[in-house]
């Protein structure tokens, strides 16, 4: 068998005409509906010669063509003019031709289409499509029997409704059988208050003409309220009102390959298959038989069934009286466990308020009191935050003293630290000694700003000099958390810890509202702030009397098991002599500067900061 002979098969339905039953359909689906079809006025009375579909010979083409190029096509306002326009009654014709109605020439308006947006022609087809659709139903009817066998589900608002698939085996076999049914459509428009029978068929199932296996390969246009039956092998529908017309069904003679002719069943086989046959009929009616003496028995005994019934339903509204009497119970244990908690809340809260009344009237009483103390320690507040900031900008004064930061002549941003020049993070080709002791100035310095200014820094610095180190506990992955501020073996770890050194310097900035234009520059930064923290036009206050001669009494006497040691009276010795030294120490914080050769104080001198 060659592809054409099985694509020819496959397009082929499975059963015969005399085998298609209502238990072989599946759904049932409409296209095209139109619920009031359009009245088509007519002008003229139709004849022979204008028939659509009328033979034309030979002799008629060129008279249709004299009469085509008689009438011309013209536009709306020219046929409107020729109409009452260049019209002279002098002839019998051409009182014809004015007799002419002017709606014979009037061609159909398409003005609506021409709407200047795209809006105006989409309202417009939807309207056109909205009246054309419908909400749409229907059923199914067998001779004999008085209620439909099937109904559907309304599909609303389409016009090519496709319904649910359906079972009719369920109805038995004597709908099931049956190859003859009556199918009512029911349609309803938006203008319409009720269904209204649309189409009402009568059909044998042996006459619906076959369409294929889907309707995608079915592309020939459908009449109006098209009804399609899907099938198992297909879709088919009646294309015409022919009565069916029943073949023979073919006979198929097996052969063997050489051709002789092969036996088919024998006739035990064909009388097993009758008995089978028959043992289902019986086995059939007497599962009726049963059927209905059940129910003869059902209906006596209907008392007792009813009473059985009602017992059942006692029990299962007592037991619910029951569950529903206990929930109510555990909610009134509930509601009255909530109305004791609420009572003693709001005792509670009684109290609380007559206890706050209390503290309100103790707290009135003292209020004069409280705002003559409200005004004075606000003025002592003003008072001791001007002193502060001339103390600061007089330690300030000191600091720029003891750490002179001065301009390089004829370099951009290049400065000196007590005469030692610092780069702005290029350690390329420097002095490793000078840098390291500049480095440690600058440390030192940073280290007294932070403790004087009291803004802890967060790079902790520990100044020695020019083996200063700085540590940083706040990044994570970090392996080792100390790093020199003095040129190292390991040059990243030298550059990471000048790096913090200028966060620390950017903190103090950021501290008193100043910002940093590059982080990178180091001392420019630093005699930024110094400017800021010595601007101001008022007097340096002095210091206090006795400076830290009142702070060595205190601090520097030995305990009682120590005043008789020689370790006592040598740091006292110690002491007094450094209290003897010249104002310029004086001024400096107990520490002699030589302009000429500065020197930085030890971190054991800075621990004791000069009030």
């Amino acid at each position: 068998m060659t592809d054409d002979d099985a694509a020819a098969r496959r397009d082929k339905p499975w059963h015969f005409p005399l085998n298609r039953k209502l238990r072989h359909l599946q759904s049932i689906s409409v296209r095209n509906l139109v619920v009031t079809p359009p009245s088509k006025p007519r002008g003229k009375t139709i004849d022979d010669e204008d028939v659509p579909n009328s033979l034309q010979s030979p002799s008629k083409v060129p008279i249709a063509d004299v009469n085509q190029s008689l009438h011309p096509s013209r536009s709306f306002a020219d046929l409107k003019s020729s109409a009452t326009t260049n019209h002279r009654p002098g002839s019998h014709e051409q009182a014809a031709a004015i007799a002419v109605p002017l709606r014979q020439w009037h061609r159909r308006n398409t003005m609506p289409w021409n709407a200047p947006t795209p809006r105006a022609r989409q309202t417009k087809l939807e309207e056109i499509t909205s009246s054309r659709m419908a909400d749409t139903w229907f059923s199914l009817h067998c001779d004999g029997i008085g209620e439909p066998v099937y109904v559907s589900e309304p599909v609303e608002h389409a016009t090519n409704p496709s319904f649910r698939s359906f079972d009719l085996n369920m109805c038995g076999p004597s709908v099931s059988r049956r190859d003859h049914l009556t199918v009512k459509l029911w349609a309803k428009t938006r203008a319409m208050v009720d269904y209204v029978l649309l189409v009402e068929l009568r059909l044998c199932l042996q006459s619906l003409q076959f369409l294929g296996k889907s309707l995608d390969s079915f592309h020939q246009p459908l009449p109006a309220n098209s009804i399609l039956f899907h099938f198992a092998d297909g879709v088919y529908t009646n294309l015409t009102d022919l009565p069916p017309v029943v073949a023979a069904a073919p006979v198929h003679h097996p052969r063997a390959a050489d051709g002789a002719a092969m036996s088919t069943s024998s006739y035990e086989a064909l009388m097993k298959l009758a008995n089978l046959d028959e043992c289902i009929q019986d086995a059939l009616t007497t599962r009726d038989r049963i059927e209905s003496q059940i129910n003869s028995i059902l209906e006596r005994e209907q008392s007792g069934v009813a009473a059985a019934g009602n017992v059942s339903q006692a029990r299962d509204k007592l037991a619910h009286t029951k569950h529903s009497i206990a929930t109510e119970r555990k909610h009134l244990r509930n509601a009255a466990k909530r109305k004791e908690d609420l009572i003693a809340s709001i005792r509670a809260r009684r109290e609380a308020m007559e206890r706050g009344r209390e503290t309100q009237a103790k707290a009135r009483s003292h209020l004069p009191d409280a705002k003559l103390n409200l005004s004075s320690s606000a003025r002592l507040l003003e008072q001791t935050m001007e002193d502060s900031k001339g103390q600061i900008r007089r330690i300030a004064e000191d600091l720029l003293a003891v750490y002179p930061i001065e301009p390089i002549p004829n370099k951009t941003l290049a400065f000196t630290i007590a005469g030692l020049h610092l780069p702005n993070s290029d350690f390329t080709d420097v002095d490793r000694d000078q840098v390291a002791a500049a480095l440690g100035y600058t440390a030192h310095l940073v280290y007294l700003l932070s403790f004087y200014l009291s803004a802890p820094i967060p790079y902790a610095i520990t100044p020695y000099l020019s083996r200063s180190f700085i540590q940083d506990a706040v990044s994570v992955a970090l392996s080792q958390r100390t790093f020199p501020l003095h040129p190292a073996n390991v040059q990243y770890r030298f550059e990471y810890g000048v790096f913090l050194l200028n966060k620390d310097i950017e903190f103090l900035l950021n501290v008193h509202g100043l910002r940093v234009i590059d982080i990178r520059h180091t001392l420019p930064n630093l005699k930024y702030l110094l400017y800021v923290l010595t601007a101001g036009t008022a007097e340096i206050p002095a210091r206090k009397a006795g400076g830290i001669r009142g702070l060595l009494p205190g601090r520097l006497t030995p305990s009682i098991s120590r005043r008789g040691s020689e370790d006592s009276v040598a740091t006292r010795e110690t002491v007094l002599s450094r209290s003897a030294l010249t104002p310029v120490a004086k001024m400096n914080g107990g520490i002699v500067v030589d302009r000429n050769k500065p020197t930085i104080p030890s971190f054991a001198d800075t621990a004791s900061p000069v009030a």
